[in-house]
């Protein structure tokens, strides 16, 4: 199921691709399939994006909040959930495009991995439309003309360390490139903040029992894991093979263009990006003002009488007035 649905998809757009293209470069093939998957992607990453831009632009109203609750966690989580519910905001919304790409990198592994280890999956995995392109009838033919390179320099069968211990130079200037782009991509999604501690001295102030603050210690461990994960995607592409490598990387070069262009965009298409809905209509109760953190808790800030309202009040004290 996983294979039909996922897998051959991926394989035939992939190979779709390598035959139309002149030259027939199996590496910019996959480079303009990466594209594709991107651009099909891109409301979602809209989505993603627009909710990251604003968690960090509400960083000072919940440090705020954190200063108000004085250390009472239950209160403080309250209050940051009732302003990500005033403002919109869906912290768990950056999950959604990450669970999306699994299937995906996964389909394109197991894809490349048939194709490199039985070039006749070029014939027998396809569809018919894709089996009939005069290029793929070439191959089946002969398909020693199969050559999956990138610009007749890196060969993407290959892996950085080879079966026989053997480092494969191409292959592990792209391992490099691709942790590199991991590691940007990571670090502009993170909320700057000067003063906050490292994790490192975060755990050793615990063990002298000073409590740690939950949004600097998140703050800390986004950080860490930011450093992190480069390094598990670089060690992951030492045995994978070239061609999957070049995907990861080109990958999250452009999903570093399309993060700037999101996060730098102005207030007005954000919201036009979030489809974000029209706040609620100010009642006769409130002005319709924003809300403020007073002592531990959000109160909207009261609405000022009108003259009309004022004056109605002094024409029936001068009737009670006159009645005496």
């Amino acid at each position: 199921m996983f294979n039909t649905i996922i897998v051959q998809p991926i394989l035939n757009l992939l190979i779709f691709i390598y035959a139309l293209l002149p030259g027939h470069d199996f590496g910019i093939a996959i480079i303009i399939f990466t594209l594709i998957v991107r651009i099909l992607l891109w409301p979602i990453i809209k989505k993603q994006l627009y909710h990251t831009k604003k968690l960090r632009e509400l960083q000072p109203e919940i440090k705020k909040i954190k200063a108000a609750a004085k250390g009472d966690r239950q209160k403080e989580s309250k209050m940051t959930m009732e302003l990500y519910k005033e403002r919109q905001v869906s912290p768990f919304a950056t999950i959604g495009l990450t669970l999306l790409q699994f299937p995906i990198l996964i389909g394109l592994y197991i894809g490349l991995e048939h194709l490199i280890r039985d070039p006749h999956q070029l014939m027998t995995a396809t569809y018919p439309f894709v089996r009939n392109l005069p290029w793929i009838q070439t191959l089946g033919h002969n398909i020693s003309l199969f050559q999956p390179n990138f610009l007749h320099i890196v060969d993407l069968n290959k892996a950085v360390i080879g079966t026989t211990g053997v480092w494969y130079l191409p292959a592990l200037v792209l391992a490099f490139l691709s942790a590199a782009a991991q590691y940007f991509q990571g670090k502009q999604l993170m909320p700057t903040s000067a003063d906050g501690r490292g994790l490192r001295q975060i755990l050793r102030d615990a063990s002298s029992g000073k409590k740690a603050d939950s949004g600097e210690m998140q703050a800390a461990t986004g950080k860490f894991t930011t450093l992190l994960i480069p390094f598990f995607v670089f060690f992951i592409t030492l045995r994978l093979a070239s061609a999957l490598t070049l995907y990861w990387f080109v990958s999250g070069a452009i999903a570093y263009w399309q993060q700037a262009r999101v996060l730098n965009a102005d207030e007005e298409a954000m919201e036009k990006i979030g489809d974000a809905p029209a706040p609620a209509k100010a009642s006769g109760k409130t002005s319709g003002k924003p809300a403020k953190v007073i002592e531990g808790e959000i109160v909207a800030t009261p609405a000022k009488p009108s003259k009309s309202a004022s004056a109605n009040k002094a024409k029936k004290r001068s009737k009670k007035k006159g009645r005496r």
